[in-house]
């Protein structure tokens, strides 16, 4: 009785904000919802489906999703995603994010320096390995069993098999699964737009709609100095979708907060959000500034820029849901239905909740590194690591350090991409600034840390003086282990060494306190969600693989009926509106060619399938399993999906197949390429 009574509760509270018929899910590909889609949508959701799905996705390690679109290795994913690639291929004579790029012949396609793509071969349930290596261990000793154990599982998969191997945490602590990864790091450019049709709109329009961004880029995967043959690949749609059409999104959302207590929920209102809105407020301010003292330092901060700026307005949009009594109400109301004869589970988060409040700020502003954001850091703390974790057994290292992630860690370290002096120097000096603001000037760490000077002198001193921009020095000092490290003189790695006690101590204290506190209890929850609604509830988003489903449909706001997609004549009428004004000026390209293009060509279209960030670049599918867009951003409504699901008038957006097949065809010169995707 008392689980019946659970399963109806749950199934009736947040009328008025979903819908007896929810599309809500970020499914496990090994736990897939074929009853939900067959009752609702009359869809058999068949194991070559998903096979095709999963092997014919891509995620990009750098962050974001992508799939195989050719049986030539050809990969699509969002500009915004290859932003970090095309500002590596970049220099002061060459602007490949803002003016675009297309290789005419694979010889000209450009390699990327430092990255990796992952394609997901298989997945295996260990929750029962795992949680017997910690039964009955304190919080302390537990969290380094379960570390012991991961790296040992992980390890022998990777030895046996080959691939990368990692152990993904679900439900917050109620299941584990190993994922094995197939991984190519030999990724070449093969076209990308320019960045203000990319980015159409700017900040303005982020996470709104209409929209009308050609948000895509394309890369080929290499092995062996030849592209690889993709068995699995996406066809792509030279229609699209239309109006009520059942989509898929599959690909990889990054971290969701729906199944976090009402306790951890009002945490993050009150104490995460603010810090982190700060933070992000301030390093855009300084990129900004950056920016705009000229057309090379614009170019040098912009996918910097866009990231900071794109991460203010996301978690905006969190902490306003958050403020949002009745969302709060929902939360409860779940809640209550799960709690059975006792709550521990649920006062034992709140009361690490507590704890983590003693200790928060310091413990992101150190060991997560918000307080000194330069990448000449963040090389110089891992080799300062690696140096006292490598001589360690896997097991017993630090998780980043496992095995199973080494390659890819060294292959990010030692990347040869540019790093741009002035633009480390001024990110450092903000990030100083906000450690002495946050913790004040008379703490320990910020005193240790600023060595006596002010933030602006001491991030110049500390930038003029090291030399780790040298990949042959990174080597060397990675090579040379604790000895060399022992030996430098380098101030960056002097700072990193300086503050390692205290930055571990944080992290031991978070790991014991509140990690594994957390993870313990979330445990007991999961099992209680399982018996009342069995597998019902996808898990949290955790950057791995899952499908989303939904409705291609528009919405109304404001009194206004917005249709399910927009085109390439409502394009060129908002620039008009607009005024041409950045960030409403279209490209030159785009100008002088409109009357090439067929302006009633669909461009960016809007669907109910539950995505987050995370998603973008990921393919959107039809019914036949072939591509009809690239997912790349929510609207505003859909900000509060984080914590909740609405379909009511939250969206996620895409770019239309069909746009695509029209600007490469007619603006680009890409005729080759058009080819390639549609087999023609």
């Amino acid at each position: 009785m008392r689980i019946r009574h659970v399963l109806l509760l749950l199934l009736t509270i947040g009328v008025g904000m979903v819908p007896a018929r929810s599309d809500e899910g970020m499914w496990l590909f090994n736990d897939p919802p074929k009853k939900q889609l067959r009752d609702t949508y009359k869809f058999d959701l068949t194991p070559e489906w998903l096979d095709l799905a999963m092997k014919a996705n891509v995620r990009f390690n750098s962050g974001g999703s992508g799939g195989f679109v050719s049986e030539n290795g050809l990969v699509v994913t969002n500009h915004h995603i290859a932003a970090d690639a095309l500002q590596k291929l970049s220099n002061s004579q060459r602007d490949l994010y803002g003016n675009g790029f297309f290789a005419k012949d694979r010889s000209d396609e450009l390699k990327c320096p430092d990255l990796e793509l992952n394609v997901l071969q298989s997945i295996e349930d260990v929750t029962e390995k795992v949680n017997a290596a910690v039964k009955d261990a304190k919080p302390l000793e537990a969290a380094a069993k379960r570390r012991a154990v991961m790296g040992e599982i992980e390890k022998e998969s990777t030895a046996k098999t080959g691939f990368r191997s990692d152990i993904v945490t679900l439900y917050q602590g109620g299941a584990y699964h190993l994922y094995r990864y197939k991984k190519y790091t030999d990724v070449r450019l093969v076209f990308a737009p320019e960045a203000g049709i990319a980015g159409f709109g700017g900040d303005v329009d982020n996470f709104e709609y209409p929209r009308h961004g050609l948000d895509v880029a394309f890369f080929r995967v290499y092995e062996n100095n030849k592209p690889i043959e993709s068995k699995s690949y996406f066809r792509w749609s030279e229609t699209g979708p239309d109006e009520k059409d059942l989509v898929f999104v599959t690909g990889h959302p990054g971290t969701t907060n729906r199944l976090e207590t009402l306790a951890k929920l009002k945490h993050r209102r009150d104490s995460t959000l603010p810090y982190t809105l700060n933070r992000l407020r301030q390093m855009e301010a300084a990129l900004t500034h950056y920016g705009d003292q000229g057309p090379e330092q614009r170019r040098q901060a912009g996918s910097d820029l866009h990231r900071v700026a794109n991460a203010r307005k996301a978690f905006s949009g969190q902490l306003q849901g958050l403020l949002d009594p009745a969302i709060l109400k929902q939360k409860e109301t779940t809640e209550q239905a799960l709690v059975g004869k006792s709550d521990a589970p649920w006062q034992t988060i709140a009361k690490a909740q507590k704890s983590y409040r003693e200790f928060e700020k310091p413990h992101a502003l150190l060991e997560t590194g918000h307080g000194f954001a330069s990448e000449l850091f963040t090389i110089a703390r891992h080799l300062v690591r690696m140096a006292n974790e490598l001589p360690n057994q896997s097991s017993t290292r630090l998780r980043e350090y496992r095995d199973s992630n080494l390659e890819s860690l060294k292959f990010q370290l030692l990347s040869p991409a540019p790093l741009y002096a002035d633009l480390e120097r001024v990110k450092l000096q903000a990030s100083l600034t906000f450690l002495a603001e946050t913790l004040g000037g008379e703490h320990p760490s910020v005193v240790l840390a600023l060595a006596g000077k002010n933030p602006s002198k001491r991030a110049e001193e500390l930038i003029a003086g090291c030399n780790l921009a040298d990949v042959a020095e990174r080597k060397a000092l990675l090579d040379g282990g604790a000895r060399a490290i022992n030996a430098s003189k380098d101030p960056m790695i002097l700072l990193a060494v300086a503050i390692d006690a205290e930055s571990l101590a944080l992290r031991k204290r978070y790991e014991s306190e509140v990690e594994e506190i957390e993870r313990q209890a979330y445990g007991e929850i999961a099992k209680l969600r399982f018996q009342a609604l069995g597998n019902t509830v996808a898990p949290d988003a955790t950057f791995t693989l899952r499908l989303a489903f939904g409705t291609v449909k528009g919405y109304d706001v404001d009194g206004n009926t917005l249709k399910f997609h927009t085109t390439f004549g409502s394009a060129f009428e908002r620039a008009e509106a607009m005024k041409n004004r950045e960030p409403f000026d279209l490209p030159i390209r785009w100008i002088d060619g409109r009357d090439k293009l067929e302006l009633a060509t669909p461009f960016n279209f809007v669907s109910t399938s539950d995505t987050i960030g995370g998603n973008s670049g990921s393919p959107v599918l039809n019914r036949a399993g072939e591509l009809v867009g690239i997912n790349f951003d929510r609207n505003r409504h859909g900000l509060v999906r984080n914590f909740v699901y609405t379909e009511v008038q939250a969206r996620h957006i895409a770019v239309h197949s069909k746009a695509v097949l029209e600007a490469l065809r007619k603006l680009y010169g890409a005729d080759s390429l058009a080819k390639e995707l549609t087999g023609k």
